[in-house]
C-alpha cells in the first residue's frame, strides 16, 4: 500500500467485472491489468512495486505493459496543485485507473474537471508521487574475504530456554483463588479465558476491577469455576474506550491540474503527449510485441555472443586449463 492519500484512485464509477474486460490487450498487458485491477484502492503504483509483487514479470516488461496500458486508455498521471486553508502550497501526482478504457478526449475533460475540486480528505503533506516513490537500489554486497580454517572447540552445552512471563490477564486470573477460593482456577482455565481477560485491561479496566466483578455476589457453591468465570468475563465486559478526537483537518482545493507522462513525468506543459505518453516514451513501448516474446527465452542480445551447441563444453575446457588440468576426452 501507498502512503495514506495515495495510491490507486479509480477515474470514475467501475462497470462489473466480466472476462472480456482486457480482451483488447495483448496477453501480457491483459495480466498485468488484472493484476493492477484487482490491487485495493490506495495500492502503491509504482512499476517497481507491482513487478516485486508479480509473480511472472520484472520491472522492465511491468514498466512497458504499463505504458501501454496509458496508450490504451486504463491509466492515467495527472499533477495536482493543492492550495491548503493554511495558504499552504504543493504539487502532488495522482493515479488513476479504469477498468473501461477511456478516450483522449475523455481523459483531457476529466484533467480540466480537476480544477477546483476540494480534496481535503485525499491529501497528505509534502510533495510526492502517487505511491511510485522512487526506490533506492540497494548496495552491492562485498564479497566475503576467505576466513581460515576454524579450530574444532566442543560444542556449548545449551542453555534451558526462559520460561516466558505470564501476562498480567493471566496472572490476574490465577489470583483469583486468592481472593475467593470458590474461583479457584486451573492452569488450563487460565489460559483459555486469558483473552478475555486481556480484552478488558485493553478497555481500559485493571486487575482490581476484574477481581471485583468476579467475586462479587458469588453463589454458595460454585461447582464450575471455568464456566462461571468465562460467563461474567463475557456479560460484564466494559465497553471499548472512546477514541480520542483527531484534530481537524484542513481544507484542500485543487487550483491547477495537468497531465504528466505516466512513464517519465514530463508534463503536457513542456511537451506534446500522446494518449498520456511523451513521443520518446511511447515509441518506447509500442516497439516490443509482447506476444513474441517466448517466456523463459534469453534473446542473444542478452549473451555475450550468439549460442553454439559446444560452446558449454569449450567454457569447460577453458575452465580446466586455467586451472591446471587438461581437457576432458569426448568420443
Amino acid at each position: 500500500m501507498a502512503r495514506t492519500g495515495y495510491g490507486k484512485r479509480h477515474a470514475g464509477d467501475e462497470t462489473p467485472h466480466s472476462e472480456a474486460d482486457f480482451a483488447h490487450l495483448s496477453a501480457r498487458d491483459a495480466e498485468i491489468a488484472t493484476f493492477i485491477d484487482h490491487l485495493a484502492v490506495g495500492a502503491a503504483m509504482g512499476h517497481k512495486v507491482i513487478a516485486a509483487e508479480h509473480p511472472r514479470y520484472g520491472q522492465q516488461a511491468v514498466r512497458t505493459s504499463m505504458g501501454r496500458l496509458i496508450e490504451a486508455g486504463h491509466l492515467r498521471w495527472i499533477k495536482e496543485h493543492l492550495t491548503v486553508e493554511d495558504n499552504s502550497m504543493r504539487w502532488v501526482t495522482r493515479t488513476y485507473w479504469s477498468r473501461e478504457p477511456k478516450s483522449p478526449e475523455w481523459w483531457a475533460e476529466f484533467v480540466r474537471e480537476r480544477h477546483g475540486r476540494d480534496v481535503t480528505d485525499q491529501y497528505a503533506p509534502g510533495l510526492a508521487r502517487t505511491g511510485t516513490e522512487e526506490e533506492t537500489e540497494p548496495e552491492p554486497v562485498p564479497e566475503p574475504e576467505p576466513v581460515p580454517e576454524p579450530v574444532p572447540v566442543p560444542e556449548p552445552v545449551p542453555e534451558p530456554e526462559p520460561v516466558p512471563e505470564a501476562s498480567a490477564a493471566h496472572n490476574t486470573l490465577a489470583r483469583l483463588r486468592a481472593a475467593d477460593r470458590r474461583l479457584a482456577l486451573s492452569e488450563r482455565d487460565c489460559r483459555a479465558l486469558e483473552p478475555l481477560a486481556a480484552e478488558w485491561l485493553a478497555r481500559g479496566a485493571t486487575p482490581t476491577d476484574i477481581t471485583e466483578a468476579l467475586t462479587t455476589g458469588l453463589p454458595e457453591a460454585v461447582t464450575n469455576p471455568g464456566g462461571l468465570t468465562r460467563n461474567r468475563l463475557e456479560n460484564k465486559m466494559p465497553p471499548k474506550l472512546p477514541k480520542a478526537p483527531g484534530k481537524t483537518r484542513l481544507r484542500a482545493r485543487v487550483t491547477r491540474a495537468v497531465m504528466i507522462c505516466g512513464l517519465c513525468e514530463e508534463p503536457e506543459t513542456t511537451t506534446e503527449l500522446i494518449n498520456g505518453l511523451c513521443a520518446d516514451c511511447r515509441a518506447e513501448c509500442l516497439a516490443e510485441e509482447p506476444d513474441q516474446v517466448v517466456p523463459g527465452a534469453v534473446p542473444d542480445t542478452f549473451l555475450a555472443a550468439p549460442t553454439r551447441p559446444d560452446a558449454v563444453p569449450l567454457r569447460a575446457d577453458e575452465v580446466r586449463l586455467a586451472a591446471g588440468f587438461a581437457p576432458r576426452r569426448r568420443g
